[in-house]
């Protein structure tokens, strides 16, 4: 018997025939003798309705009301899931975030948990019950319903496992486990039957859409065993577990990709101590998170600054930079929003020399200019113009080996 928390995603409660789906796979688990918690998403699209109702009535909506508002997504799904299960003989019991407790920090729209209490949900589960969990959201030190931020279901889900001392954490979602990159760009992409944490957070952090970084951090630090695997067939998953659990290490593990990118360059800076700090100061703290960084060399007492971040950021950043033209005394402002970022990441980079090699040869054979570089221990990312974002990809699977033969 093994204590295990199932997390289904908006498309696997998209509408009453999935909801059945997921209570007979539920069901499954529970007749085989295991204790079992469920968390659940929203249903597929409802979340963004709810978004874009606070959107339309105010741009500028207050965050307490808007976490009040989408976290009742969440809270459809829950009892809908209870009923099903009630439905099929199984004894479940919906619960909301305030009611488990989930305890978060006060960020409305884009809390962090700070503990959760999983004793009352322990004692149902060794009765027989199934606990049915709204994921993304919680109760902040105010009393107030808080939101985890897009994708905050699968936080909320690692996080029960933790709590309770769940054996494994299940993400149920539309793909049957974690490849070697997009299928839907590269068909010869090979489904990885495990990952570490490592490499799992870092094609997260880098595009991979499978699961949400947050959710990564919080399993490589509880070291709670996740597997990632399909509510619609019953292939095997892929488990994200400890380096010291998979034996044969890949050099490469997989190639992610991200067209969410925007660079910023700032022009002839004056290059002079703690000038990195004026301008990147007042960015954090406006809370916009910069990815790569590049000064080139000084001429003339100028240098140049590139940057990366999030498209959805540049408005602000925007603002930012040029409220502080006048303190910084940069000669120009340049924005490029028609970039990507491409990710090579795999733990035996730590052992084997050559990779970012590969990839560069690999590219210029392609034609495609790199525009920015940015390295650590087992990531290598360029950023090119968006136009060769898949043909970039294949290369790069192609390169490493990584092509299903």
């Amino acid at each position: 018997m093994a204590r295990i928390v199932m997390k289904f995603g908006g498309t696997s409660v998209a509408d009453l025939d999935r909801i059945r789906n997921v209570a007979a796979r539920v069901k499954r688990e529970v007749d085989a003798g295991h204790e079992v918690a469920v968390v659940t998403s929203a249903m597929a699209g409802a979340t963004n309705q709810l978004v874009a109702w606070c959107q339309d009535l105010s741009p500028l909506y207050d965050a307490r009301e808007y976490d009040t508002v989408v976290a009742t997504g969440e809270q459809v799904t829950v009892g809908l899931l209870a009923i099903a299960l009630q439905t099929l003989g199984v004894e479940a019991r919906s619960w909301t975030g305030w009611q488990v407790p989930v305890a978060t920090d006060g960020q409305h729209g884009k809390a962090r948990i700070a503990s959760i209490d999983g004793a009352e949900l322990i004692r149902r589960m060794q009765t027989g019950q199934v606990p049915v969990i709204a994921g993304f959201q919680g109760i902040g030190p105010d009393r107030r319903i808080t939101t985890l931020g897009r994708g905050g279901s699968d936080t909320s889900a690692v996080a029960v496992a933790a709590a309770i001392g769940a054996d494994r954490c299940d993400i149920y979602t539309d793909v049957d486990g974690v490849y070697t990159t997009d299928p839907r760009i590269v068909r010869k992409a090979r489904k990885l039957a495990a990952i570490t944490y490592e490499e799992m957070l870092e094609l997260a952090s880098v595009g991979a859409k499978v699961l949400q970084t947050r959710s990564v951090e919080l399993a490589m630090k509880e070291r709670v065993r996740v597997q990632v695997l399909s509510s619609f067939s019953d292939a095997p998953g892929t488990l994200v577990v400890d380096e010291d659990e998979i034996v044969e290490q890949e050099i490469v593990a997989g190639i992610a990709y991200s067209r969410d990118e925007a660079k910023v360059t700032i022009r002839r800076v004056p290059d002079r101590p703690g000038i990195a700090a004026s301008v990147f100061g007042p960015l954090a703290e406006a809370s916009i998170n910069v990815d790569m960084i590049v000064q080139n060399v000084s001429e003339d007492g100028t240098t140049d600054m590139t940057f990366t971040l999030n498209k959805t950021e540049l408005p602000r950043a925007r603002a930012v930079l040029e409220a502080m033209h006048a303190e910084i005394q940069y000669a120009d402002l340049s924005i490029d929003a028609d970039v990507a970022k491409i990710s090579v990441v795999g733990v035996g980079m730590r052992s084997h020399a050559g990779v970012a090699g590969t990839m560069f040869r690999a590219l210029a054979g392609r034609g495609i200019n790199i525009l920015v570089i940015s390295t650590s221990e087992i990531k290598v990312s360029v950023l090119i113009a968006a136009e060769y974002t898949e043909l970039a990809v294949r290369a790069l699977h192609t390169a490493y080996g990584l092509d299903v033969v």
